[in-house]
């Protein structure tokens, strides 16, 4: 059977705010089963439980908040929380928006991996697609099929001479998370960066959390991480925004130019109907490589 997790023990980490560029503190701290994933604000002493209600915008990035506070770009955290299969969890932070770290996942891997990780008493409970959900948006789409494994499809399409077209396929493992998505970063255009800083957004964004493109080139001296590091994000995007359901999901997720936006109203479709899914404790599941997935 497999139970639960929690993180072993409390870590913290101060990082920059994509948007406001300032220093915020990130702590996590572990809670007993059935808590699920629950944020924090310090400063305002506010508690935000992940769901998909307490999403309040989908533009820039996944927020979350209630009418006292909001917390802004979670989902490169949360992709890191859906690979590791962490099921409860306090995440405390004294600003508005997380850390931007490097712009990938990996500084919140190496986080975890510090907390370790615990197994509590109760069975972990997953959500299990039933029939096919999809949302599109024009020739944009995202889906979620029933499979006995879990998996992320996605492709990309841009004009960019260094972007083009790009296609992953990424079967759900934590090992694979970590050598094959933990490290692409999100990436932007600096004629979308000028106008988001006269915005006051995206002030904290440099070369150093982001890749950054003019028309023609990368601007980033080091290069890619990846030849297809692009389309590697967006599957890392769209496991954060997943994550927003509160837990794992059994089946496959496919999507062409998909978004936050996309990924928010699949999870909403998902779950508005009780015969697109059955929520099921995972000693009931057959799936060994799913079970793996999360070893």
């Amino acid at each position: 059977m497999i139970k639960q997790k929690t993180i072993a023990q409390a870590v913290e980490v101060i990082g920059i705010g994509l948007h406001k560029g300032e220093p915020i503190r990130l702590r996590l701290e572990p809670m007993e089963a059935n808590s699920g994933i629950v944020f924090y604000r310090d400063d305002l002493a506010v508690s935000i439980p992940l769901s998909p209600n307490s999403v309040i915008n989908t533009q820039m990035a996944t927020v979350i908040g209630n009418q006292k506070a909001s917390i802004s770009t979670i989902e490169h955290f949360l992709s890191a929380i859906y690979a590791y299969g962490i099921d409860n969890l306090r995440v405390i932070l004294d600003g508005s928006e997380m850390p931007v770290m490097d712009g990938s996942a990996i500084s919140f891997c190496l986080l975890l991996d510090e907390a370790g990780t615990k197994e509590l008493e109760s069975s972990k409970q997953v959500i299990m697609v039933k029939k096919v959900v999809e949302v599109r948006e024009g020739n944009k789409f995202a889906r979620l099929s029933p499979s006995s494994n879990a998996s992320f499809d996605f492709e990309i399409k841009f004009t960019h001479p260094v972007i083009g077209q790009q296609h992953k396929n990424f079967p759900l493992s934590r090992a694979g998370f970590v050598e094959e998505i933990a490290r692409a970063r999100t990436f932007g255009f600096v004629k979308d960066i000028q106008y988001l800083q006269s915005q006051n957004l995206a002030l904290g964004a440099t070369l150093q959390n982001a890749i950054g493109l003019d028309e023609h080139k990368i601007l980033n001296p080091e290069g890619l991480r990846f030849e297809d590091e692009f389309v590697r994000h967006k599957i890392l995007d769209a496991m954060g925004d997943m994550m927003v359901t509160g837990h794992n999901i059994l089946g496959e997720y496919t999507a062409f130019a998909g978004s936050h936006k996309l990924n928010f109203e699949l999870a909403k479709a998902l779950l508005a109907d009780s015969k697109n899914y059955d929520m099921i404790a995972l000693k009931t599941l057959q799936s060994s490589q799913f079970a793996k997935s999360f070893a």
